[in-house]
């Protein structure tokens, strides 16, 4: 927590989003950094209890009625996202030659964007809360609703016995049942004001109590959602739609926010503990080439497909932007068709450095196209002076570093000189100022002397 403090401070120095310091700080402490952390499986139980937190808190804000108006358009985006995505990873892995189950796998994985860095990032800039975080949060809701069939389907693929029309039973069944709690839940709570829950008015001031059974509800829904197949994130989702409509939200809010800020903190050490450096630097053309592509391409699919639905340009940028990178519901189908025999253990690695290198990248991503959008409107000559205005300050910083090393090395050089100088004075000295029998050793400094002299260096 101290060095991703410390790496926090420093990109909000350089004006950079600082969960970006947060995931370089588990690169730098995880097994391929410095080593100082070898066994990230107490920070990933942590990462993963704060994406649960998150879609509670999601839930507690959301507002039911713009929800409800954003539904269709998130269904189709959604939609839109993994057909399109499956359809190209098909169509690569018939030219290339690889088993389609592996494309259909690789597919599902860059469908996915992560709704924890997108929400953290519109959250930054103050658009979670209007028409593009609704829109995003709606995109990203249906999207790991959508994780639940993919799962089965990916957990299928590796040959078990029964898996076609059971697996498509299976299916059917848990998207029906996560739709229609989703759709009951907004219909009864649509038809009802503020549920009054019990003991409300001996809870309201006592904190402690709040946060523990806020905790309570967040993580028992999980776990229920987790037991029924679904994704225990979804379960924490709806809880939080119930505590959001009832007269406890003013008061659980603010009480769970700092509980949920810190454990995101641990979502983004553990993305930062999964980037292997050593396997990155054996194929970085190709890891990032593949992030670059990825990232680039969701953009410019995300924002077509909120156009054709019906969102303004800017909403479309915005809320576009946000879901570029790939989720963090991919590691687990990756991790999923490993284990099932159905993607080989090169294509699963490249799929978890490509994930990990998107969360780490689209920050400054939407950060770059953020600035440079602005002044597009002004006209400016080329694309390389927006990006000089549009960074200037982080370029002077920079500058300011390099001018102080460069001084600092100046000054090293100089210093080595005078020593080296006042070495050789002191060398030199017996043989201008006195005769070799009264100074020790004077035969061989005078060798050496003459040596110096005779090569040139005195």
């Amino acid at each position: 927590m101290a060095v991703a403090a410390l790496m926090g401070l420093g990109f909000l120095r350089l004006r950079q989003p600082p969960l970006v310091g947060f995931i370089l700080a588990g690169v730098a402490l995880g097994p391929t950094g410095f080593g100082f952390i070898s066994d990230s499986e107490n920070v990933t139980l942590l990462a993963e209890m704060g994406v649960i937190v998150l879609l509670f808190f999601i839930g507690m804000e959301l507002s039911i009625r713009a929800f409800i108006l954003s539904l269709r358009q998130a269904l189709l985006v959604a939609g839109g996202q993994i057909g399109v995505s499956v359809l190209l990873a098909l169509i690569l892995s018939g030219v290339s030659g690889t088993p389609l189950a592996e494309g259909l796998i690789l597919g599902f994985v860059v469908a996915l964007s992560s709704t924890v860095v997108a929400m953290k990032m519109l959250d930054d800039r103050g658009e979670l809360r209007n028409e593009t975080g609704r829109i995003a949060v709606g995109v990203l809701i249906a999207q790991d609703i959508a994780v639940v069939p993919m799962l089965i389907l990916v957990t299928s693929l590796g040959g078990t016995e029964g898996g076609g029309e059971i697996g498509f039973v299976q299916i059917a069944i848990k998207m029906l049942l996560a739709i229609g709690l989703l759709g009951g839940l907004l219909w009864w709570l649509g038809r009802r004001g503020k549920l009054r829950l019990p003991f409300s008015a001996a809870i309201e001031g006592k904190v402690e109590i709040l946060a523990l059974g806020a905790l309570a509800v967040c993580f028992s829904a999980a776990a229920l959602s987790g037991l029924a197949g679904m994704s225990p994130a979804y379960g924490a989702f709806l809880a939080g739609i119930v505590i959001g409509n009832s007269t406890l939200r003013a008061h659980v809010i603010p009480v769970i926010e700092p509980i949920q800020s810190v454990l995101l903190v641990a979502f983004f050490l553990s993305i930062g503990l999964l980037i292997d450096l050593t396997f990155i630097a054996a194929h970085l053309v190709l890891v990032l080439s593949l992030a670059v592509v990825v990232i680039a391409a969701k953009t410019v699919l995300n924002i077509a497909l909120l156009r054709r639905t019906g969102s303004p340009p800017q909403v479309a940028l915005v809320a576009g932007l946000s879901m570029a990178q790939i989720g963090e519901f991919s590691f687990v189908l990756a991790a999923a068709g490993l284990s099932a025999g159905a993607l080989d253990l090169d294509a699963y690695r490249i799929a978890i450095a490509v994930t990990a290198l998107s969360l780490l990248v689209s920050p400054l991503w939407v950060s770059i196209m953020h600035r440079l959008d602005g002044l597009a409107a002004e006209h400016r000559e080329s694309y390389g002076h927006a990006f000089a205005i549009a960074y200037q300050r982080e370029l002077a910083e920079v500058s300011r570093g390099g001018a102080a090393l460069v001084g600092i090395g100046r000054a090293l050089r100089l210093r080595y000189r005078a020593l080296r100088l006042a070495r050789q004075h002191r060398r030199d000295q017996p043989v201008k100022g006195g005769s070799a029998e009264d100074t020790p050793g004077a035969e061989t400094s005078g060798d050496d002397v003459a040596d110096d002299h005779g090569s040139g260096r005195s």
